[in-house]
């Protein structure tokens, strides 16, 4: 099991957005990583909201599936033995200060599994 799960959305106006979740439904916002919002929905899971870009629009309504753990790499492991494909081996994201990789979906939808390196990140209860 994952210790979290973020859902992120690629958006055209990252302001505008981020005051609805912010501001108007009230949600905490939890990490500003300048391009990337992250807000608070219930004890264990959050909301990204993030700039869209040339590299996210691909995914399928730009939506990506975060699931969080301190075990990246046995969680990379452990699916690649099932015969999970992924795009590359866990890597780290200076930008975002995490360690994640990225699978694909039976759909097509993208499925990142990370770690959190920032310290401000709040820990699964």
């Amino acid at each position: 099991m994952f210790d979290q799960q973020v859902t992120f959305l690629y958006v055209r106006d990252l302001e505008k957005s981020a005051a609805f979740y912010g501001e108007v439904l009230g949600l905490p916002l939890v990490l500003d990583q300048g391009s990337v919002r992250i807000f608070k929905t219930s004890r264990s899971s959050f909301l990204g909201v993030g700039q869209s870009n040339e590299k996210w629009s691909s995914t399928p309504g730009g939506i990506i599936v975060t699931l969080v753990t301190d075990d990246v790499d046995g969680w990379y492991e452990r699916l690649r033995f099932k015969g999970v494909a992924f795009d590359s081996p866990p890597s780290q994201n200076d930008e975002f200060n995490i360690y994640h990789c990225f699978l694909i979906d039976p759909d097509g939808y993208q499925v990142e599994i990370q770690r959190f390196g920032d310290p401000t990140w709040p820990k699964a209860d």
